[in-house]
Formats: C-alpha cells, sequence, structure tokens
C-alpha cells in the first residue's frame, strides 16, 4: 500500500510574467477606459442642467419650438444687443450645453415690447426668432398663471400704494403717459391703487388678463385675475406683481408639460 505521504503533490503551475510591453499595453488599456467613463460622465453633467433647466426657460419673442430653437440659435447674443429693455440675457456656464443661449428672467426684467417685438426677431441672422412675427399680438412665449391666489392683493380686495418692486428694482417698463418709446425705471413710477390691478394695468397685450369679481356682491372688492387666451406670456404681469415671490407668474410649454 502507497502511503500518502509519497505521492507527488503536483505543482501549481506560474503564471507567466507579463512583459514591459504588455504592461504598458495594459495600462493603456485602463486609462482609455478610464478616460471613457470621465467622458460619459462630463456629458451626464453637462445634460443635467439642460434637462433640468434649459427647456424650462422662457425665450425671446418669434423663438420655435425648443428644439428647433436650440439646433437654430448660434448664440451670437444679437436679440441682447437690441432689446430696448435689456430682458434677454445669455445663459452662463451653469447651464451645461445650454451656455450662451438667450432666454428671459420674467421676474427680474419682463419683455414689454417696448420695440413692439420685432427688433430681436429682425436681428437674429438664423431665424431661430421666427422672421414670421410682426406683431406683438403673435408671440408665444408661454402663459400666465395665478400660482399664489392667496398671496394676490386682488384676491384679498386689497389697493396697492408705493413702488411695485421697490425702489432698488432695477426693471424698466414702457410707460405711456410718460414717454412711448424710453423705457422709465418701475423704481421711479409710485403707485395709488384701491385694488391692486397692476397685472392687468401694465400688461402690454389687450385683453390678455381681467379682474373679474369673486362674488354677486356689490361690497365685496375681491378680485380674481383671470388669464385669457390673448395671453401671449410676455413676462411683464409676473415682473410688477408686488408680492414676494410673485402671485402671478409665467409658465412655458416644458413647464405646462411637467404639470400635466
Amino acid at each position: 500500500m502507497t502511503d500518502a505521504s509519497d505521492t507527488p503533490i503536483p505543482e501549481t503551475p506560474k503564471k507567466p510574467r507579463l512583459s514591459r510591453r504588455e504592461l504598458e499595453r495594459r495600462r493603456l488599456l485602463l486609462r482609455t477606459l478610464g478616460l471613457g467613463v470621465a467622458a460619459v460622465t462630463a456629458g451626464l453633467v453637462g445634460w443635467y442642467p439642460v434637462y433640468r433647466r434649459l427647456f424650462d426657460h422662457l425665450r425671446p419673442p418669434g423663438a420655435l419650438d425648443e428644439d428647433e430653437f436650440l439646433a437654430a440659435c448660434i448664440k451670437c447674443g444679437q436679440c441682447v444687443q437690441v432689446c430696448p429693455v435689456q430682458a434677454i440675457k445669455l445663459a452662463d456656464g451653469d447651464e451645461g450645453y445650454g451656455l450662451g443661449v438667450p432666454y428671459i428672467d420674467a421676474r427680474a426684467q419682463a419683455c414689454d415690447f417696448s420695440c413692439d417685438a420685432v427688433q430681436c426677431v429682425l436681428a437674429c441672422p438664423t431665424g431661430a426668432l421666427s422672421h414670421a412675427i410682426a406683431t406683438k399680438e403673435e408671440v408665444t412665449m408661454g402663459i400666465a398663471r395665478l400660482a399664489r391666489p392667496e398671496a394676490c392683493l386682488a384676491m384679498q380686495g386689497q389697493g396697492f400704494t408705493g413702488l411695485a418692486r421697490g425702489y432698488d428694482f432695477e426693471g424698466l417698463l414702457r410707460y405711456e403717459d410718460i414717454d412711448r418709446w424710453e423705457p422709465q425705471p418701475v423704481a421711479s413710477y409710485p403707485y395709488d391703487l384701491e385694488i391692486c390691478d397692476l397685472c392687468v394695468r401694465e400688461c402690454p397685450i389687450s385683453g390678455a388678463i381681467t379682474l373679474e369679481p369673486l362674488s354677486d356682491d356689490p361690497a365685496d372688492m375681491r378680485r380674481m385675475p383671470t388669464v385669457h387666451p390673448a395671453c401671449v406670456g410676455c413676462g411683464t404681469c409676473e415682473m410688477i406683481c408686488p408680492t414676494e415671490p410673485a402671485a402671478i407668474v409665467i409658465d412655458t410649454e416644458f413647464a405646462k408639460e411637467a404639470q400635466a
């Protein structure tokens, strides 16, 4: 009988050592994979703000549908240069792929059509702002919505006295009773209103917003700002609203789809 201790133990085959050339190839492969992962990650980082914010920006008058607008816009800034109230801004670096794309922050400075809605359209060299737009009534930037009815002064039956946005607000507005062509600082124009109707009073589109009674009682001073199909979403109502944050806001097409 054979002793187990006499049974030879098979040797474990040694792994062949990689040559220097093979080691370099492996390192190159790993570096390539790492760069690929970094590129994909950077792409996703760039896409995130595009999805979250770029498509929810208010665009200048005449802007094509978002996909077509982004494809046509060359970020030249010509629309920015001709805007008389400096409402149009170019997106900063935190917008990802939206860097340099024109947009409007209505709360800070609305498009009040001081130029009658044609200067930025005519300045656009690519048609990203449709040259088919000839009047402000043809614009479709978004639509106003009473987002905070509990904060609305008209809904409470209250008036308003003073500066709509305070003495330090830098926004401009075309007050036709002062100057038909030269926009004036909102901070230089005081109001004294029995019932706050700033969103209706300063709306540049006739019939876009009205104040409707909340009851049949003649003594009931409460009124509801009601948005009509004539609204083009210029943002003047959001800019001039004296509550903070604004009781009335502009919804873009992207925002409306998200709410649906």
